[in-house]
């Protein structure tokens, strides 16, 4: 995109708020803004995390999460899914078992809009320290080991995963 997706807006909102304002509506124990600190982010209640080690992608953001966590759960939720709603994911966080998160398939894996059972740290650390980033890779392994669940999204429900990645894609979502 040549810039931060956080603050591409879509009808005049920053995708960073725009998908705050979806998790504020699931009404969790508490939301983390994993993200580098920027003053725009200063107005709200959550924390912002800062990736448990740098340049390892979104692996990072997640580990750092789940360790902060205080919950047997988190959801994790992309910036540049815009189409995503909290109906959406209130039906994934219904899936979820004590034991065991969830993560939606489509022709992938989506790592970036999955429920993480607090277990699932210890693999996602082990990734990291392996120097390993593959997501795809890393969700598989926690599938394996019953952390998590696949969830396959419905034919109905694949637009809400489009991401935002380039120009063209923002011109679908937002046209």
């Amino acid at each position: 995109m040549g810039r931060d997706k956080a603050f591409i807006e879509i009808d005049g909102v920053p995708l960073w708020q725009r998908q705050l304002r979806i998790l504020e509506r699931l009404a969790p124990a508490e939301i983390f803004l994993a993200a580098s600190p920027r003053p725009e982010w200063n107005d709200g209640d959550y924390a912002i995390i800062a990736d448990a080690q740098a340049n390892c992608g979104p692996l990072g953001g997640l580990v750092t999460a789940l360790q902060r966590s205080s919950t047997t759960h988190l959801l994790a939720l992309a910036v540049d899914v815009p189409n995503i709603t909290r109906h959406y994911l209130q039906s994934l966080l219904e899936l979820c078992s004590h034991g065991k998160g969830v993560v939606p398939v489509t022709d992938r894996y989506e790592p970036l809009v999955a429920v993480y059972q607090k277990h699932s740290l210890r693999i996602a650390e082990q990734f990291l320290a392996d120097g390993y980033y593959s997501l795809q890779e890393f969700v598989s392994r926690c599938v394996a080991e019953d952390l998590l669940l696949e969830h396959r999204v419905a034919p109905a429900d694949a637009a809400l995963f489009q991401n935002v990645n380039t120009p063209a894609d923002l011109a679908v979502i937002a046209p």
